[in-house]
């Protein structure tokens, strides 16, 4: 049994989950917990025990001088819970870490029982993929589960999904073994520009989340760290004609796709996000964050320098077709990541829109090709 100490009694609790690693594109998806953690101010409480879970030739420690004395430290996942207040309060319990190298069983079993001693109601975890996906455009994001009856009720997809997995899909599945709903929000990366960071795709999950939990996030310096990245990749872009073409195949397909939808729901969507945010005023300013191993700087990169992938030509998107190739799952990448069926997204601008080609979500791959871009066979498909 696991003992709290110096744990308040939580408030309608949901846990917040994100992993480096396999599941991470751009580091999309451990930025915005990291973000979470960084404005509401949260307090490590747990961390688990980095002998149980990681392989250290792979993870490495790392070792820092703290007032000229050296100090070591281990990477883990560590837990901490943040205070929500305002009309409706609500805590969230934030895990934050790197995908363990072994023993995935007993270390979500560990999870699910810090998650039943704090009372959570529901577990979120965050994904994001390398994709088909045009970087000019909003940045899809699906919410997928397990549960059919949370499926419904939270207008989620069901996951179809087949293939191989990360921890985000084996978290999931212990989730629904135990009782526990869980949602996963899969954001898709451009895979041609797939180096983190990735603010656009940071904001497109906080965005999300908010509509989920029904919490206004503060988004701090975020949107413009977002238009930063966005004006930067642009720039790299223009200056090499056959990723200029690529980007514009894919924003051809991705406009088609999205042609017939007349997406109430986003639009809806967007205009509850505004109430949000107008009745509850600006939120706290930004605290100490960082990385999961606490050795590196949370802040975003303002520029890209680090260049883009040089894309494949492909042909040319027919009339009515959301992309090109298909999902680990047999599915068309215009669809959703383990459903096949499109979400809706939101990348902060204020214009909502139908969710393009995004993958398989178990896999950061969008086409489940050995040795092409962001495969898992590939160097793409995994953050350092």
């Amino acid at each position: 049994m696991i003992e709290l100490e110096g744990v308040p009694e939580l408030i309608d609790p949901v846990m917040v989950a994100a992993f480096e690693g396999w599941n991470d594109a751009g580091d999309a998806a451990s930025t915005a917990v990291a973000h979470l953690d960084r404005e509401w101010k949260g307090e490590v409480f747990a961390a688990l025990d980095a002998e149980d879970y990681y392989d250290f030739q792979v993870n490495r420690p790392t070792v820092w001088l703290d007032g000229g004395v050296r100090k070591i430290t281990w990477p883990t996942t560590r837990l901490s819970v943040v205070r929500v207040g305002g009309e409706k309060p609500r805590d969230l319990v934030l895990v934050r870490g790197i995908e363990p190298s072994m023993r995935w069983r007993s270390f979500c079993n560990e999870l699910l029982g810090f998650a039943h001693e704090l009372g959570v109601e529901m577990v979120v975890i965050l994904g994001a993929l390398l994709g088909d996906t045009p970087h000019t455009r909003p940045v899809p994001v699906s919410g997928v589960t397990s549960d059919p009856d949370l499926a419904r009720t939270m207008e989620l997809e069901e996951t179809r999904y087949e293939g191989p997995t990360g921890i985000v899909g084996i978290l999931q599945e212990a989730c629904t073994h135990a009782g526990v709903p869980a949602v996963s929000l899969w954001a898709a990366v451009p895979h041609y520009v797939s180096q983190p960071p990735n603010p656009k795709a940071t904001l497109a999950l906080l965005n999300r989340l908010e509509d989920l939990i029904g919490l206004r996030i503060p988004l701090g310096e975020l949107p413009e760290d977002a238009r930063a990245w966005q004006l930067g990749v642009d720039q790299l872009a223009s200056e090499d004609s056959e990723v200029a073409e690529y980007v514009q195949t894919l924003e051809e397909a991705r406009d088609t796709a999205e042609l017939p939808e007349a997406s109430g729901e986003a639009i809806a969507r967007e205009f509850e996000r505004y109430l949000r945010r107008r009745d509850g005023g600006p939120g706290p300013g930004p605290g100490p964050g960082g990385h999961a191993t606490e050795g590196g700087d949370g802040s975003y990169l303002r520029d890209t320098a680090g260049g883009l992938t040089k894309p494949p030509r492909p042909p040319r998107a027919e009339s009515g077709t959301g992309g090109s190739g298909t999902s680990e799952s047999g599915t068309s990448e215009s669809g959703s990541p383990e459903s096949g069926t499109g979400g809706s997204e939101d990348d902060g601008s204020g214009g909502p829109q139908s969710a393009g080609s995004s993958g398989a979500p178990d896999s950061p791959d969008s086409s489940g090709s050995p040795g092409s871009p962001g495969s898992p066979d590939s160097p793409d498909s995994s953050e350092d």
